[in-house]
Protein backbone atom coordinates (compact mmCIF):
# COMPACT_ATOMS: atom_id res chain seq x y z
CA UNK A 1 0.00 0.00 0.00
CA UNK A 2 1.24 3.48 -0.87
CA UNK A 3 -0.03 6.58 0.90
CA UNK A 4 -0.22 10.08 -0.54
CA UNK A 5 -1.12 12.76 1.99
CA UNK A 6 -3.87 15.30 1.33
CA UNK A 7 -1.28 18.05 0.86
CA UNK A 8 0.76 16.02 -1.64
CA UNK A 9 -2.37 14.90 -3.53
CA UNK A 10 -3.53 18.51 -3.86
CA UNK A 11 -0.13 19.59 -5.21
CA UNK A 12 -0.02 16.64 -7.66
CA UNK A 13 -3.50 17.53 -8.95
CA UNK A 14 -2.37 21.12 -9.53
CA UNK A 15 0.66 19.88 -11.45
CA UNK A 16 -1.43 17.43 -13.51
CA UNK A 17 -3.77 20.26 -14.52
CA UNK A 18 -0.78 22.08 -16.01
CA UNK A 19 0.18 19.12 -18.23
CA UNK A 20 -0.57 19.60 -21.90
CA UNK A 21 -0.88 15.89 -22.67
CA UNK A 22 -4.25 14.34 -21.76
CA UNK A 23 -4.43 11.12 -19.74
CA UNK A 24 -1.34 11.76 -17.63
CA UNK A 25 -0.93 9.88 -14.35
CA UNK A 26 1.60 9.69 -11.54
CA UNK A 27 4.32 7.06 -11.91
CA UNK A 28 6.39 6.12 -8.87
CA UNK A 29 9.49 3.97 -9.06
CA UNK A 30 13.10 3.39 -8.13
CA UNK A 31 16.33 3.41 -10.10
CA UNK A 32 19.77 2.06 -9.26
CA UNK A 33 22.14 4.77 -8.15
CA UNK A 34 22.42 7.55 -5.66
CA UNK A 35 24.74 7.59 -2.71
CA UNK A 36 22.78 4.89 -0.84
CA UNK A 37 22.10 2.52 -3.75
CA UNK A 38 18.62 3.39 -5.04
CA UNK A 39 17.01 6.67 -6.08
CA UNK A 40 13.31 7.50 -6.05
CA UNK A 41 11.60 8.23 -9.35
CA UNK A 42 8.41 10.29 -9.38
CA UNK A 43 6.92 11.87 -12.44
CA UNK A 44 4.03 12.06 -14.86
CA UNK A 45 3.54 9.50 -17.60
CA UNK A 46 0.92 8.54 -20.13
CA UNK A 47 2.37 5.23 -21.35
CA UNK A 48 1.01 2.12 -19.71
CA UNK A 49 2.43 -1.40 -19.69
CA UNK A 50 -0.27 -3.76 -18.45
CA UNK A 51 2.13 -6.68 -18.08
CA UNK A 52 4.67 -4.82 -15.95
CA UNK A 53 2.60 -2.24 -14.06
CA UNK A 54 0.40 -2.18 -10.96
CA UNK A 55 -2.40 0.38 -11.10
CA UNK A 56 -3.79 2.08 -8.00
CA UNK A 57 -6.18 4.87 -7.20
CA UNK A 58 -4.91 6.90 -4.27
CA UNK A 59 -6.64 10.11 -3.16
CA UNK A 60 -8.50 10.10 -6.49
CA UNK A 61 -5.21 10.00 -8.42
CA UNK A 62 -4.20 7.28 -10.86
CA UNK A 63 -0.84 5.98 -9.63
CA UNK A 64 1.26 3.42 -11.50
CA UNK A 65 4.21 1.43 -10.15
CA UNK A 66 6.13 -1.28 -11.97
CA UNK A 67 5.80 -4.71 -10.38
CA UNK A 68 9.57 -4.85 -9.90
CA UNK A 69 9.63 -1.56 -7.98
CA UNK A 70 6.63 -2.27 -5.76
CA UNK A 71 8.64 -4.36 -3.29
CA UNK A 72 10.78 -1.28 -2.55
CA UNK A 73 7.83 1.11 -2.32
CA UNK A 74 5.23 -0.87 -0.37
CA UNK A 75 4.30 1.24 2.66
CA UNK A 76 5.72 4.42 1.10
CA UNK A 77 4.30 7.76 2.22
CA UNK A 78 4.52 10.77 -0.11
CA UNK A 79 3.97 14.19 1.44
CA UNK A 80 4.48 17.80 0.39
CA UNK A 81 5.98 20.33 2.76
CA UNK A 82 6.01 24.09 2.34
CA UNK A 83 9.24 25.73 3.44
CA UNK A 84 9.34 29.52 3.29
CA UNK A 85 9.08 30.54 -0.34
CA UNK A 86 9.62 27.02 -1.63
CA UNK A 87 8.46 23.51 -0.92
CA UNK A 88 8.92 20.00 -2.06
CA UNK A 89 7.81 16.41 -1.91
CA UNK A 90 9.09 14.29 0.95
CA UNK A 91 9.17 10.53 1.05
CA UNK A 92 9.03 8.22 4.04
CA UNK A 93 9.93 4.63 3.13
CA UNK A 94 9.62 2.02 5.90
CA UNK A 95 11.64 -0.41 3.75
CA UNK A 96 14.73 1.81 3.83
CA UNK A 97 17.43 0.80 6.30
CA UNK A 98 19.75 3.61 5.19
CA UNK A 99 19.18 6.94 3.46
CA UNK A 100 21.55 9.64 2.32
CA UNK A 101 21.70 13.20 3.55
CA UNK A 102 20.01 14.53 0.41
CA UNK A 103 16.96 12.33 1.14
CA UNK A 104 16.59 11.12 -2.44
CA UNK A 105 18.37 7.78 -2.19
CA UNK A 106 18.01 4.75 0.04
CA UNK A 107 19.06 1.17 0.65
CA UNK A 108 16.96 -1.82 1.74
CA UNK A 109 18.05 -4.75 3.87
CA UNK A 110 17.52 -7.18 0.96
CA UNK A 111 19.54 -5.16 -1.53
CA UNK A 112 22.74 -4.45 0.39
CA UNK A 113 24.95 -5.37 -2.57
CA UNK A 114 23.80 -2.51 -4.80
CA UNK A 115 26.72 -0.20 -5.51
CA UNK A 116 26.24 3.30 -4.25
CA UNK A 117 27.14 6.19 -6.52
CA UNK A 118 27.81 9.89 -5.82
CA UNK A 119 24.74 12.15 -5.74
CA UNK A 120 24.35 14.67 -8.55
Amino acid sequence: MIEITDTAASRIREMLEQQETPGMFLRLGVASGGCSGFSYAMGFDNEESDADDVYMEIQGLKVVVSKDDLKYLNGLQVDFEESGMSGGFTIFNPNAVATCGCGSSFRTREEDEVLAQPCD
